[in-house]
């Protein structure tokens, strides 16, 4: 991305998840009643999401732009507002409320929608999906709850004016490079770069940032006070804070209903081994054939 001069500074906000970590599932991964157990898997920022911020961080770099994250959970996801500190980011924002448990695609970008025009941003950047629910719905769902421009699958922001950027999508079949205006919302492919490491300052900085739920528990008396350090205050948002109705929120606004949940375990019945030969090859094409596996 090239460097140019912006009249104005730009305000970016990062759609961040804390997601359990599913890339490594053991055998305590599900619960009896197939759902995900939690408590057996360390909750990681959601890797898409890490490019997403990058992006951001990139274009910070280039026009003193302010990074802010925003995430939605219980008082734990405060976590990754600071990983994102120590890495370049300016602020961040916890949706946390029990009015917004339960919260399914739907619900959950009204939730980060009715934040966002809180905030009003100049760029919004998300991962292009969520490794715990893979649906990559909710940044578009963000975007036409704001009723503004998306561009999804985003691999780098290759320029940026006074009014659009520029933008290499990463498609199936290749690369597209396209032009949109701000404000707009941008979903980052995993195929992006990957984002910086944690900055020791940064880390120094903000290593006792925290929301007002976390000032409240004793633990908190080891840390810097939060009075006359206003940088160490994590925003914490509800529903009176975002406002909107409250019928869009947590399960009431989540028409998504899951009524079955099974645990399926694929196993061999057969085996066959092959050699490299010619008849033992046409012999496997034959029987898949057969069998309509192919053809």
């Amino acid at each position: 991305m090239k460097e140019f001069i912006m009249n104005k500074k730009l305000k970016i906000v990062v759609l961040a998840k804390q997601v359990p970590d599913t890339r490594h599932v053991g055998k305590d991964a599900m619960t009896p009643e197939g759902t995900v157990n939690r408590a057996a898997l360390p909750a990681i920022f959601n890797p898409e999401d890490m490019n997403a911020l990058e992006q951001a961080l990139r274009i910070k770099d280039k026009t003193q732009a302010e990074v802010i994250l925003l995430t939605m959970g219980p008082g734990r996801a405060a976590d990754i507002i600071r990983e994102g500190l120590f890495r370049g980011a300016d602020g961040g924002v916890l949706l946390t409320d029990r009015k917004f448990a339960g919260a399914d695609t739907l619900a959950t970008s009204y939730a980060l929608s009715q934040a966002v025009k809180k905030i009003n941003p100049d760029i919004i950047l998300a991962g292009r999906q969520a490794i715990d629910g893979d649906t990559a719905q909710v940044g578009p769902q963000v975007a036409e709850k704001l009723n503004i421009p998306q561009v999804t699958y985003a691999e780098e922001i290759l320029d940026i004016q006074e009014d659009k950027l520029t933008i290499k999508r990463r498609l199936e079949r290749g690369i597209e490079v396209v032009s949109s205006p701000m404000p707009l919302l941008i979903t980052v492919h995993a195929t992006a770069a990957p984002c910086r490491p944690r900055h020791a300052k940064q880390v120094m900085k903000y290593k006792s940032a925290r929301t007002a739920s976390e000032n409240a528990i004793p633990e908190a008396s080891y840390f810097l006070p939060l009075e006359g350090n206003e940088h160490l205050k994590i925003a914490e948002w509800g529903v009176q804070e975002i406002g909107g109705d409250e019928n869009g929120f947590g399960m009431a606004g989540s028409p998504t209903k899951v009524k079955k949940v099974e645990n399926i375990v694929f196993q061999a019945k057969e085996a066959k081994k092959l050699t490299a030969s010619d008849s033992d090859i046409d012999s496997l094409i034959v029987e898949l054939i057969s069998n309509h596996t192919i053809g």
